[in-house]
């Protein structure tokens, strides 16, 4: 019986059943009915009763019994169906084992197929033994062997922890690793799948040190290159985002470094394709001394950076580009001056009035720690004396609150102030150059008097911090 049938069938009996409940009672026989029925029964020998099937239903089908029983058949049905499936996925796990290879290589494509969306039978494989002769498919010299295999193993992969880690422990990473570093390198539809493993695999934190350290990182930083041109290319988006997975993990940091990626990473800036993938990489790699070292120090690192905070409307790259800007100028004053010169300013106050509430709350953070500097370096000029050196204004103090400052107009104070004053009126200026130039409006458009008041009046007390 299909299951639709089935079904009908079903809701069949059970509109019966519910019509049996309400249908009103029979009226009761007569009374000569009765008696005669009486008399009748007297004069015949007494029988033993026997329970007459369905007699509460007047001689119908019970409903409910038959109900029963198709749903016990459908259950029996399906339990059948599933051992059958189990069935079928051991002689698999069985073709997996034999000697011949072309049997290996169509059960791993067999797997491949059975696994791809269907989470159940990754589970049952993995526990049927099926990782560890696909692994050991990485040793076959054919081609088309170690594809059905990695796929096979990608597949088994995804969504699912445990199956991961069996995988590395099963020693895919090293087999992988060997099939690169062999004299004969691997076909592009290999290397592809390699590429795409260590994605997978990466994923888990667990995994992260273990891949990291087994020499994969020069492997993907090499494919990234090679498939620089090719910006519609699969795996070089998977490249990437292994890369960002592994640097999660600030152990993988030095290796990193080791691979001269920083560089390359910075240039490719500006390919709208994969910036925001390369700003989370960097991000990542910020946060240790060894990162930040290598950013620095990377050509045009910091006009970059600048310009990314220029060109970009994607608040995901204006967060990023802000964040590593604003830990790079915490961390060390060189950085800050090289920020300064590559006219960051000017970028950090158009973005605290267009950026997203995060890019504009770490834009200001900037600007306070490049003020602080340059209120130091007043103070350094006028003849070393750092005990009035003032760092940047406390919004709510009782001096700003009724007008009165701590130091008067004269010597020192008087001097920082009017070199901060003059920073932040030449950047309000550009600013709103870059403002209009990015409106499209003409270029004989000059502010009116009214905004150049506001420029020549405003103080570092106005910006938002």
């Amino acid at each position: 019986m299909s299951c639709g049938s089935s079904s009908r069938h079903r809701q069949q009996l059970m509109q019966e059943m519910i019509y049996d409940a309400v249908r009103p009672p029979p009226p009761p026989p007569t009374s000569t009915t009765t008696i005669r029925s009486v008399l009748k029964q007297s004069n015949e020998p007494i029988k033993t009763k026997r329970p007459v099937k369905n007699s509460i239903n007047n001689g119908k089908p019970d409903k409910l019994a038959d109900l029963l029983n198709l749903e016990e058949a459908e259950s029996d049905a399906e339990t059948t169906k599933k051992v059958q499936a189990l069935e079928g996925l051991k002689r698999l796990v069985k073709e997996l084992q034999m000697e011949k290879e072309e049997n290996k290589r169509a059960a791993a494509s067999r797997v491949r197929l059975l696994t791809k969306d269907d989470p159940e039978n990754r589970v049952t494989l993995a526990m049927l033994g099926t990782i560890p002769p696909l692994v050991a498919m990485l040793d076959f010299e054919d081609s088309n062997s170690q594809i059905a295999a990695l796929y096979a193993l990608l597949n088994l992969g995804i969504g699912n922890d445990q199956n991961k880690a069996a995988i590395v422990k099963a020693g895919a990473v090293h087999k992988m690793l060997k099939l690169i570093e062999s004299p004969n390198e691997p076909s592009q539809a290999v290397s592809d799948a390699i590429v795409a493993n260590f994605l997978g695999l990466s994923a888990l934190d667990s995994n992260k040190l273990i891949i990291g350290s087994s020499g994969a990182i020069p492997f993907l930083v090499k494919t990234l290159k090679i498939l620089d041109k090719q910006s519609g290319c699969q795996a070089r988006h998977d490249a990437l985002r292994a890369l960002y997975n592994l640097s999660i993990s600030p152990s993988n940091i030095p290796f990193i470094m080791e691979s001269d990626l920083i560089p390359f990473l910075v240039n490719a800036l500006g390919d709208m394709d994969v910036s925001e993938r390369i700003l989370s990489i960097l991000s990542n790699v910020v946060s240790t001394p060894e990162g930040r070292k290598g950013i620095s120090i990377a050509p045009e690192a910091f006009p970059i950076l600048v310009d990314v905070l220029n060109w970009t409307d994607s608040p995901g790259c204006q967060e990023k580009a802000s964040y590593i800007l604003m830990v790079m100028a915490h961390k060390a004053y060189r950085d800050r001056q090289a920020m300064i010169e590559a006219g960051i300013v000017s970028s950090l106050l158009e973005l605290t009035l267009l950026g997203s509430m995060l890019a504009q709350k770490r834009a200001s953070r900037i600007l306070e720690v490049l003020r602080v500097d340059k209120g130091k370096q007043v103070s350094g000029n006028l003849g070393g004396n750092t005990s009035a050196a003032v760092s940047a204004p406390i919004y709510g103090s009782s001096a700003n609150q009724y007008g009165k400052d701590c130091l008067v107009e004269e010597g020192m104070m008087s001097e920082e102030k009017k070199a901060v004053k003059l920073l932040v009126q030449q950047s309000l200026q550009n600013n709103m150059k870059r403002i209009v130039n990015r409106a499209n409006l003409p270029q004989d458009f000059a502010p009116s008097e009214h905004l150049k008041s506001l420029t020549a009046s405003s103080t570092s007390k106005s910006l938002p911090f």
